[in-house]
């Protein structure tokens, strides 16, 4: 049996949001409360409930003190239950109680400030069960740094670092329970440091703690940030514990490259469900989104960046860790569905193989992911900064520094920094076109 949530009225002191149903009959099994799960993004708490099934609630709020007050109908907390003992972000929710009121149950959250409720339930999708979800959002508007030029009038090359999944969505798990949106969180963040000290580098996290952003947010925030380049870092699972190796993907609006690029994109697409976005949004305002950005993906200019700094990086990950394809798949994410922004989504390695989620768990293991990922995009934008930056202003004045990536050729790199083969031998004094992985070369001006 399904119950629907009507949207909320505000009536402080009276019911806020009822779920009306017909009458159970005789005999109906009662539901358990299994738990109570809290996540803090920026913007709002989020408050998880785990319900054995479809569930009928009543919520409203009370003043002096400021309380959230959510009636469960015909439902009893599991056996050892502490409401008490729910982890919770002290900043906006104080304390979490709960007490049975006859065959009901009743849980108060105890706010710190002035919170407007949101509440939805969930259907079932592994590994979770029927869900009644109650976001607590601010009442105050939180104005968005404005963007300030930088003094000199160029610009940074601003890149924002997706960390996949978080919150509800743990993402895959693997062996000893190591979970992909902890392990993609460190890398992500790793790639943040190394963006940030890297002169003429900006980068902006998508996510900067353990909740959920629905996928056309991700992209909006990358958006939002003026970012010049999207990246998401994932590490997957995939039905064979066999399958291992890194690779790199971008859009593709007309199918995907191979087998495990289709099998991984419909995995990744699911994570919107999973953490908990509502379905009225999931099927109605994000294929809205979607449509405009299939349409406008099309152009082939924002789909060839994606592609090259896809091979800049992927030719990086090369040097760190096996590869299980040796060019950019690509596969219709989507997160990567993003008209304006070239946007490559990297699978650092497959959390379901042992070993591969082993070094994924390691530190030093990590580092050499997000040194790859970084040198890869600082390669990429060496030759194709956006006007106005400082990368593009060096890049103009001549003398800037290059590391040889496997593929690489003198021919090839004069083509691409719009110099000559001619030029690039005399700086560096080389006397053929012989050059190795590894070796460091000035590029002359073009």
């Amino acid at each position: 049996m399904k119950y629907l949530c009507s949207k909320p009225t505000v009536v402080l002191g009276v019911v806020l949001t009822l779920i009306m149903s017909p009458p159970l009959t005789a005999g109906a099994a009662s539901r358990s409360l299994k738990s109570v799960r809290m996540h803090e993004s920026p913007e709002y708490t989020r408050v998880v409930f785990d319900i054995s099934g479809s569930v009928r609630y009543e919520l409203f709020t009370l003043e002096n003190p400021r309380r959230v007050v959510i009636d469960l109908a015909d439902t009893a907390p599991v056996p050892g239950f502490d409401p008490e003992a729910v982890s919770h972000a002290r900043n906006r929710v104080k304390a979490v109680r709960g007490s049975p009121r006859g065959q009901d149950y009743r849980v108060v959250l105890d706010l710190a400030g002035a919170l407007e409720p949101k509440s939805f339930t969930l259907e079932p999708v592994p590994p979770y069960g029927h869900r009644l979800v109650v976001d607590l959002y601010s009442t105050r508007t939180q104005q968005k740094p404005a963007f300030v030029p930088k003094p000199d009038g160029k610009r940074d090359v601003i890149v924002a670092v997706d960390a996949g999944h978080g919150g509800e969505d743990p993402g895959a798990i693997g062996p000893r329970g190591i979970r992909e949106k902890d392990v993609v969180m460190k890398i992500a963040r790793r790639l943040e440091t190394k963006l940030n000290q890297a002169e003429g580098y900006r980068a902006v996290m998508v996510r900067t703690g353990d909740y959920y952003l629905a996928h056309r947010l991700r992209t909006q925030a990358a958006r939002d940030a003026q970012a010049h380049l999207f990246v998401s870092i994932h590490a997957d699972a995939f039905k064979s514990p066999d399958v291992d190796g890194a690779s790199v993907y971008t859009l593709s609006d007309r199918g995907a490259t191979s087998e495990t690029a289709r099998w991984l994109a419909a995995s990744e697409n699911a994570s919107d469900l999973i953490g908990g976005v509502e379905q009225e949004v999931v099927s109605g305002e994000q294929e809205d989104y979607l449509l405009k950005a299939i349409l406008e993906v099309s152009m082939d200019a924002n789909r060839s960046a994606s592609l090259e700094v896809g091979d800049r990086v992927l030719s990086r990950l090369g040097g760190v860790t096996k590869l299980h394809r040796k060019r950019v798949e690509q596969a219709g994410f989507l997160v990567l569905k993003s008209p304006d922004i070239p946007s490559i989504l990297v699978e650092t390695g497959f959390i379901s193989n042992p070993s591969e989620a082993s070094r994924l768990g390691s530190a030093a293991y990590q580092e050499k992911i997000a040194d790859a990922i970084f040198e890869g995009i600082r390669t990429y934008m060496s030759s194709r900064a956006p006007e106005g930056t400082l990368v593009a202003w060096r890049r103009e004045q001549g003398g800037q520094r290059y590391t040889i990536t496997p593929g690489d050729t003198l021919s090839g790199i004069a083509v691409r920094y719009g110099t000559s083969t001619r030029r690039i031998k005399e700086v560096n004094g080389l006397a053929s076109d012989r050059i190795r992985v590894g070796q460091v070369i000035t590029i002359p001006a073009g």
